[in-house]
């Protein structure tokens, strides 16, 4: 029997190429390159192109620059790091942290008959001297200090702690690490005329201004505070990593410490080098021609007297 059922035109297969072939009439964009697209554009067009690379350039640079310097400083602040490290545990010195914050602002640290005490127990002769002293108004620095006839050197060094928030401690220190002050039985003239060294070369000269013990303690103080304010003054500030020297010959070199804490900072403004390792072998002795004491001294002797300067 013969089949009469119509035959489907076209098939599934057609239908799907028909649809997925492009549209008649569609014309395919072409890709415009960056030299077409410089071509075409005016000059406005262009200097903006060129600017915005100009930047980009400028910011990659910098970003890398950055990148490199910060690494530098990085491996630098470990170096100085591990060094300090190694000085103080063998040395018991840090240069980066030669007294802390806490000891050498507290201006309560000793009252006046302990300071008499002390000094008395020290053997000096400025335990029974006796100085006049100026009324010194206060200030942005220090508090008033109230002058007065003959008063004792324990009463200065007291008073002048006091009004500008110092240590009487270190105030002590360092008059023995510049002229041996407390344990001096027979001081010459020069050596109460400078005696915390402030304003007063080895020369045997001292600026008027700060000449004599009251002026010198008192200025001292003052001066410290001074530096605090003023830190960003001078090329030692806390928080930093500074190359300093081991003595004022330059060619005995210098090498980076990390200064961590303001009082640290003062003490190399004051006396601007670091014992080299000569110095420090020494102990209270003489290094090497390249070495230096100051800053090694203070240490020692406030060590000495009162214990870790770093607690």
């Amino acid at each position: 029997m013969a089949d009469t059922r119509k035959k489907k035109t076209g098939s599934k297969t057609g239908a799907a190429r028909g649809r997925g072939s492009a549209p008649k009439g569609r014309k395919r964009r072409k890709r415009v390159t960056l030299t077409q697209r410089w071509k075409r554009a005016g000059f406005a067009k262009r200097f903006r192109i060129v600017s915005i690379g100009t930047v980009v350039v400028v910011v990659v640079v910098a970003l890398v620059t950055g990148l490199v310097h910060f690494l530098r400083w990085y491996n630098d602040l470990q170096v100085a790091e591990a060094r300090q490290l190694e000085l103080s545990q063998q040395y018991n010195f840090d240069p980066g942290n030669i007294i802390s914050d806490g000891q050498f602002f507290n201006g309560n640290a000793m009252s006046e008959a302990e300071i008499q005490a002390f000094l008395e127990s020290k053997g000096g002769a400025i335990a029974s001297m006796r100085f006049d002293t100026q009324t010194q108004k206060a200030d942005d620095l220090c508090g008033k200090y109230q002058g007065a006839a003959k008063e004792s050197a324990a009463a200065i060094i007291e008073k002048s702690g006091r009004a500008c928030k110092v240590s009487q401690k270190v105030l002590l220190t360092v008059l023995q690490k510049e002229q041996h002050l407390v344990t001096a039985t027979d001081p010459s003239d020069f050596q109460l005329k400078s005696a915390m060294g402030l304003s007063c070369p080895d020369d045997d000269s001292c600026d008027p201004q700060y000449a004599g013990f009251f002026k010198q303690v008192f200025g001292a103080a003052k001066r410290y505070q001074y530096y605090v304010k003023h830190e960003d003054d001078y090329g030692y500030q806390s928080g930093k990593l500074t190359p300093i020297l081991y003595n004022p010959n330059k060619a005995c070199g210098t090498s980076d410490v990390y200064i961590r804490n303001k009082a640290t900072a003062l003490l190399y403004i004051y006396t601007p080098y670091q014992p080299n390792k000569a110095a420090l072998e020494a102990g209270d002795g003489e290094g090497d021609e390249c070495s230096s004491y100051g800053n090694r001294n203070f240490s020692n002797i406030y060590s000495y007297w009162f214990g870790n300067p770093r607690n």
